[in-house]
């Protein structure tokens, strides 16, 4: 969680330097190079997902954050060197992938830059800086990366809208305003092409937004859908909000925020979508099951029509967002092919569900992967848990429980990896809080304040054994449902998405000692190591021009990464957290010496 004064202060101060100019769509953008010979991206190329590319954020619709390529592998990959690396001249958190196509990189900063590079050798083409208003502020400055359709690149920003830019010059061509930033809907989730749409929704629940899904259309930038994920009078699932409680229109402000783009089944044509968490935090004030928080929605893309749902818990009371959509993947059951959904959840439990049919979600099994004290048992049949309401928070009430909201695994994506069968996960365990919820009264939801049940000043995050490592990576067998292997960081969180590869490769950084570590896929050694500017809390990602495999990662450190580490630095009686952690973007580029 960021401090939400500094957040205000800086975007502000960032903002304000840009605004000091009368702002146009032509004068957004500096020019220094016009893209010569750009491959438009059609529905095609990204249903394939070429592993020379890297298209999406998470590399494919399943979401593997997996690539094909395998040049650079397990036997070669210690002698990886730095070929070229690029300054985004901005601090805060950085946590978008490189989106590559055809030799030319995309990169999306906090305060909503985007840059266009030669992929190849790290010169710029163009930047675009989006005219944020001044007086807006928001939780966490960040962005989670771009969507390429035609010859397009779509950005979203801060203030809630959808931008339509030339992928050549990088001039803004339209814009969708999608959330009302003056209510604190803004937009941190990359948006994603599917079905010849555009998808993506805003973030907020902390500020009483409603959360929802929207579809643009990506010539005119007008809406063709919208979805929300709390449903409202009439519609299925608004019976879960019940009338009784602090306020009767809860369902208006309960959150339910689309933090991260979604995954997507092509072939069945459903779209999966993770649902974030409750607002206000303590469930007490909005009785019910609370449909969908913490939920992954099936949907239609045609019209956002709500296929199907699996709730992995009621009543969200801890803020454990289910904001990352789980993978499409197949794994084995008794012997037999499943097709599946898989995700490491914020609540600390690993699911396997099965896709039916043209959408439907059935619950197989969930295990935890740290230690959860708050669930009891979950149902065998259908996955419910049973809550230990000693650790679920409620209103006047001060409560520990474990993980902390942070979760088991936060937004940084787990990766899969066909070729060993293997789910890693960047976990945190050993790693609990401590807060008190409270009603905010004199609170209009609709303000724009904040808005969590809960004040900050009142929240403790503590390890559970002081002695213990929190940070540790995870390589599950998807078919023996078990671990086979794990990394502990020793005394930092890991805040970095995984990336897997045909080269027998897991490639991950996100730790507070700003490493950038190869490990062996199948066994868990460490092949390489790298130390970067900053910490790197950004997907890495792969790809080929010219015949030759890279590897790419951002770095920059902030938003809630350094907040938790700052805090459990500070606690730390031994000393061993790093916490003079360097800030700053930089793009890092990595090859293979050339023969």
């Amino acid at each position: 969680m960021t401090n939400n004064l500094h957040g205000r202060l800086a975007l502000s101060v960032a903002v304000a330097a840009l605004m000091a100019q009368p702002v146009t769509a032509d004068t957004l953008t500096k020019l220094v190079k016009p893209i010569e010979n750009y491959t438009p991206v059609t529905a095609e190329r990204l249903e394939a997902a070429d592993p020379k590319d890297w298209l999406l954020p998470k590399g494919n619709y399943e979401g593997w954050m997996y690539s094909g390529l395998d040049d650079i592998s397990a036997e070669n990959v210690a002698t990886l060197e730095p070929v070229w690396s690029y300054s985004t001249g901005l601090d805060s958190g950085h946590q978008a992938p490189p989106i590559v196509n055809d030799g030319v990189m995309f990169v999306s900063t906090p305060y909503n830059h985007v840059l266009a590079l030669d992929a190849k050798t790290g010169q710029l083409y163009w930047r675009y800086q989006h005219d944020n208003p001044p007086e807006l502020g928001v939780l966490h400055n960040t962005s989670r990366g771009v969507a390429l359709l035609g010859d397009r690149v779509f950005a979203a920003g801060l203030d809630g809208t959808l931008n339509a830019l030339d992928a050549k010059t990088g001039k803004r061509l339209c814009q969708n305003v999608i959330g009302d930033w003056s209510i604190g809907a803004y937009i941190t989730s990359a948006p994603m092409a599917i079905d010849g749409k555009i998808l993506v929704g805003p973030s907020g629940g902390e500020y009483g937004v409603r959360g929802f899904l929207e579809a643009t259309n990506p010539d005119t930038c007008e809406q063709e859908w919208r979805t929300y994920s709390v449903p409202g009078p009439g519609e299925k699932g608004h019976e879960t909000w019940k009338a009784e409680g602090v306020r009767p229109d809860a369902w208006k402000y309960g959150g339910g925020s689309m933090w991260m783009p979604g995954n997507y089944d092509a072939d069945a044509e459903r779209i999966y979508w993770g649902v974030g968490n409750g607002s206000p935090w303590p469930g007490d004030q909005r009785p019910g099951d609370n449909l969908y928080l913490a939920s992954v929605l099936s949907m239609n893309p045609d019209n956002g029509e709500i296929v199907d749902h699996y709730q992995y818990h009621h009543n969200d009371s801890w803020d454990w967002a289910a904001m990352n959509a789980p993978m499409l993947m197949d794994y084995e059951r008794n012997g037999e092919t499943v097709k599946g959904l898989m995700s490491p959840q914020r609540n600390g439990y690993l699911y396997w569900l099965e896709r039916n049919g043209k959408g439907q979600i059935d619950y197989d099994e969930g295990k935890p992967f740290v230690y959860n004290n708050a669930f009891k048992e979950l149902d065998p049949e259908t996955g419910r848990p049973t809550y230990d309401y000693d650790h679920v928070p409620a209103t006047g009430k001060v409560v520990d429980y474990c993980p902390s909201l942070w979760g088991g695994k936060n937004w940084p994506y787990e990766a899969y990896n066909p070729k060993t069968g293997m789910m890693y996960v960047p976990a945190n365990d050993n790693l609990c809080n401590e807060w008190e919820g409270l009603v905010q009264e004199d609170v209009d939801p609709r303000s724009g304040q904040w808005w969590a049940g809960m004040e900050l000043t009142s929240l403790s995050l503590y390890m559970q054994d002081p002695e213990k490592s929190v940070g540790v990576m995870q390589a599950w067998d998807t078919g023996s449902r078990d671990i086979t292997w794990k990394h502990e960081f020793g005394k930092t969180m890991t805040w970095g998405p995984v990336l897997t590869t045909a080269g027998n490769l897991v490639i991950s950084a996100g730790t507070n000692d700003r490493i950038l570590r190869a490990f062996h896929a199948e066994t868990g050694e460490v092949l390489w190591e790298y130390p970067l500017s900053s910490v790197s809390i950004a997907p890495p990602v792969t790809y080929e021009v010219d015949g030759k495999q890279y590897l790419a990662v951002v770095s920059g450190y902030g938003v809630d990464a350094a907040w938790t580490n700052g805090v459990l630095a500070e606690a730390d009686p031994s000393g061993e957290w790093v916490s003079d952690v360097p800030s700053g973007g930089t793009i890092h580029v990595f090859a293979l010496p050339d023969a």
